[in-house]
């Protein structure tokens, strides 16, 4: 799988998904930090990317009646780096089962 990792996510989840055996990017690395959420919806859309994000309207985007996108939305409070990859190593298995079995939308708190 593909992801595209957003801002309030730290660009270490990108190396713990490639250790995982999954493509990953930071829009701080595509140098697009600063594009609106729709600018990086339509990005991942395009990549065929999970877009991995803690932003409530990437969850409206998806819902659109148009939306093809896929997202994983980070539910889990404010965190220190060490704590939300000890989550995602945690709770992954679930995860990654969830989106490859196609859904759209997974949530992970």
């Amino acid at each position: 799988m593909k992801f595209l990792i957003d801002n309030q996510l730290p660009t270490e989840l990108c190396r713990w998904l490639t250790r995982k055996g999954h493509d990953s990017s930071h829009v701080l690395d595509l140098g697009i930090e600063q594009a609106l959420d729709r600018e990086i919806w339509l990005l991942a859309e395009q990549q065929d990317a999970v877009l991995v994000s803690k932003d409530e309207d990437f969850f409206h985007l998806a819902g659109l009646p148009d939306a093809r996108g896929r997202l994983l939305w980070v539910r889990l409070g404010n965190c220190r780096t060490p704590a939300l990859l000890a989550a995602f190593e945690n709770l992954w298995p679930a995860v990654e089962a969830r989106l490859e079995a196609g859904e759209r939308v997974v949530e992970l708190r």
